[in-house]
């Protein structure tokens, strides 16, 4: 079985995770901290992405409070210390378990991350139980820096006070329009095909295995309000990036909406390596896309070495039944959100790797480098998770698993004059997905045992009974049956399809680690993950011989997650290819007010300020910046200054300039006493 503690090539991140504390970062190692905590925990990916976006701000502004030029995001005091790189180790150690110890007090894992932090902090030589704020002081300063950045997150619109669950759907939360589907029963009633379908099944676990209510609720549903890192958006009730609708049946699209459904029960069907087709995954043959598209045919030399890549030729059905499961959330796994960070930590640590910020300037010291590399990365993974999870809220998207059994159950829509003929039924392909008749059926026929009227697909029949010892291979079954390539009592995650939030967050990493180092390229122009024979797949045996996945560039990376989902069934081509596209956007917006942050330009960009009277006690807040926020401040009973005792009603509408730090972080210096919603 796979340990997702690595990603890419064995050896070098084996040894990585393998030396001693002292070879990693302060951050580094706190980082890991967070990963250890994510994989034995509950899978919920937008979460741990803002987990790892608080871990990662409040590590980054305990360094740049030691630095003359970095501004920090949401502590902008500077301090000083006779030796700065202890008070640095110090105040970040403090930081980040604060922030840890917080946001995994009511998790799934907590009686085991809990301890592990405490043993953590202690091992580092630090006291869990000195909890000063005194600034004067590193471990006073990393406190109010975690308690500074807890405040500035606590109402994000992400419900952390509500243990992440949306309100009930009479305050405004989600409310699923269809019935759930019983995976087990073939009846596959739903009321709009088009809008996601939650699902029941029987003895139900999460990607790791903890157990969970039979009935799937929305994870994530209120992350269409949950404040951004770098994302802008002009209104609130709108996804923060917005492709357009997904493909609807008889709707518009409906013509790549049945063509994708075929490709899903195709992608299925290749999921056997005892169909003896094989195929070339070396960089010199796969990978190389455009942009939101499978146009790319590999490349003739690695770019890094000039040399020719090595073909690299497999099993179709041992790669395509590894990558399903590779980028899948488990078990062992960190999410992709953490995916991307194991990923990250091996480039960072490599040994062909030069730390230079964006590729260019002098060499950066390990700790420099990891908190700026995570501040970049993991602001990415944020947005990418803010953009995603609104479309998902916003579109409601249909799952695979719904759309065939619901087409398969009226028929197939390619022969008007055939039994089961229904204008919104599967389309019939020779070998792949037929109409089951009385010639089929006979001894030794194809479609023997299946009822005659119904439609048989060619494709993986579920887990078998000896995962150990056991794979399923492909063969004719009934539609209404089919299951994703994925644990029985798992199936589908518990969110609408569109769009695909491994695309999503995958690319926005690749953009955001071409960005700050300055290459598309892994180190060498080669990174690796070998899955060994029989052993590497978590619910069937497999692969029938060791598999080595490549690839030249970050991109390339991403794309394979994106793609991996359409073999194990969970999406579509069209929920991946616009994943991919919304999430290039994350990733280059995040890096390019991360570096704003690390030279200290922040301070000098202009935005407008408008503040317009609402009624005697508020009045409206609003700032035209990349970010998009609408605040609305709320006067105390005992406001100071020079407006105490005026009413908000007196004031003019006024529309003038601020440094962005001033008005977006600092807007209670004008009112001191005000709380923001």
């Amino acid at each position: 079985m796979k340990t997702f503690a690595l990603i890419l090539s064995c050896g070098l991140v084996c040894s990585q995770l393998a030396a001693s504390a002292e070879d990693f970062s302060i951050a580094r190692i706190w980082d890991e901290e967070i990963l250890s905590a994510i994989r034995i925990d509950l899978p919920n990916p937008p979460v741990h992405a803002r987990n790892l976006y608080t871990l990662s701000a409040a590590m980054y502004d305990a360094w740049a409070a030691y630095d003359p030029v970095a501004v920090g995001f949401v502590h902008h005091d500077k301090h000083s210390a006779a030796d700065v790189e202890s008070a640095r180790r110090e105040a970040i150690s403090y930081a980040a378990f604060r922030i840890l110890k917080e946001r995994y007090a009511l998790s799934k894992s907590a009686a085991a991350t809990l301890p592990a932090l405490d043993s953590r902090l202690a091992a580092l030589g630090y006291n869990k139980n000195n909890e000063s704020l005194d600034p004067s002081t590193p471990a006073g300063l990393g406190n109010l820096i975690a308690a500074e950045v807890s405040a500035y997150l606590i109402n994000d619109g992400a419900l952390q006070l509500r243990g992440y669950a949306d309100y009930p759907a009479a305050q405004g939360g989600y409310a699923s329009l269809n019935r759930p589907l019983v995976t087990g029963d073939r009846l596959p009633f739903v009321f709009d095909i088009n809008r996601w379908q939650p699902l029941i099944i029987t003895n139900q676990v999460s990607q790791n295995g903890i157990p969970l209510e039979a009935v799937q609720k929305f994870v994530g549903s209120q992350w269409l309000g949950v404040r951004p890192f770098a994302l802008a958006r002009a209104n609130s009730s709108k996804p923060w990036i917005d492709p357009g609708p997904p493909d609807q049946l008889d709707g518009v699209g409906n013509e790549r909406f049945r063509s994708e459904v075929v490709e899903v029960i195709r992608a299925s069907n290749y999921l056997t390596p005892d169909d003896g087709v094989t195929m070339d995954i070396s960089p010199g043959a796969w990978g190389n896309n455009s942009l939101g598209a499978n146009d790319g045919h590999g490349r003739p030399v690695n770019p890094v070495t000039g040399k020719p890549y090595a073909p690299n030729v497999v099993k179709r059905g041992d790669f395509t039944r590894i990558l399903a499961e590779f980028w899948a959330d488990g078990p062992n796994s960190e999410t992709p959100p953490g995916h991307w960070n194991t990923l990250a930590n091996y480039v960072s640590y490599h040994p062909e790797f030069e730390r230079r910020l964006g590729g260019v300037g002098p060499v950066l010291g390990a700790l420099e480098w990891d908190v700026k590399m995570y501040f970049t990365l993991n602001g990415a993974l944020h947005d990418a998770a803010c953009a995603a999870w609104s479309l998902k809220r916003y579109y409601d998207g249909w799952r695979p698993i719904s759309a065939v059994r619901y087409m398969s159950f009226l028929g197939q829509s390619s022969d008007d004059t055939g039994f089961a003929y229904h204008p919104r039924g599967l389309t019939l392909v020779p070998g792949l997905i037929e109409e089951v008749t009385e010639n089929t059926t006979g001894t030794g026929q194809r479609h023997f045992g299946l009822p005659v009227g119904d439609i048989a697909i060619h494709a993986w029949p579920g887990q078998p009974a000896d995962s150990t010892n056991e794979y399923s291979g492909t063969k004719w079954m009934l539609a209404l049956d089919w299951l994703p390539y994925q644990r029985k009592n798992f199936v589908t995650p518990a969110f609408p399809g569109y769009v695909s939030g491994h695309s999503t967050f995958s690319r926005s990493a690749a953009e955001a680690l071409t960005a700050i180092t300055g290459s598309p390229y892994f180190p060498g122009g080669l990174g690796t993950f070998t899955a060994q024979k029989d052993t590497y797949l978590a619910f069937e045996k497999g692969p029938t011989e060791a598999v080595q996945l490549q690839w030249c560039t970050y991109y390339d990376a991403a794309d394979q997650a994106g793609l991996s989902r359409i073999y194990g069934g969970i999406h579509v081509s069209n929920d991946d290819l616009v994943g991919r596209r919304t999430g290039a956007q994350c990733g280059k917006g995040a890096w390019n007010l991360a570096k704003q942050y690390f030279d200290g330009s922040i301070l000098n960009t202009p935005l407008a300020l408008s503040m317009t009277p609402i009624n005697s006690t508020q009045c409206e807040i609003r700032f035209n910046t990349q970010r998009g926020f609408h605040y609305k401040l709320v006067a105390s009973p005992d406001l100071d200054g020079e407006f105490e005792e005026v009413p908000f009603s007196t004031f003019q509408a006024v529309d003038t300039t601020y440094s962005r730090l001033d008005a977006f972080l600092g807007i209670q210096k004008f009112f001191k006493a005000v709380r923001v919603e």
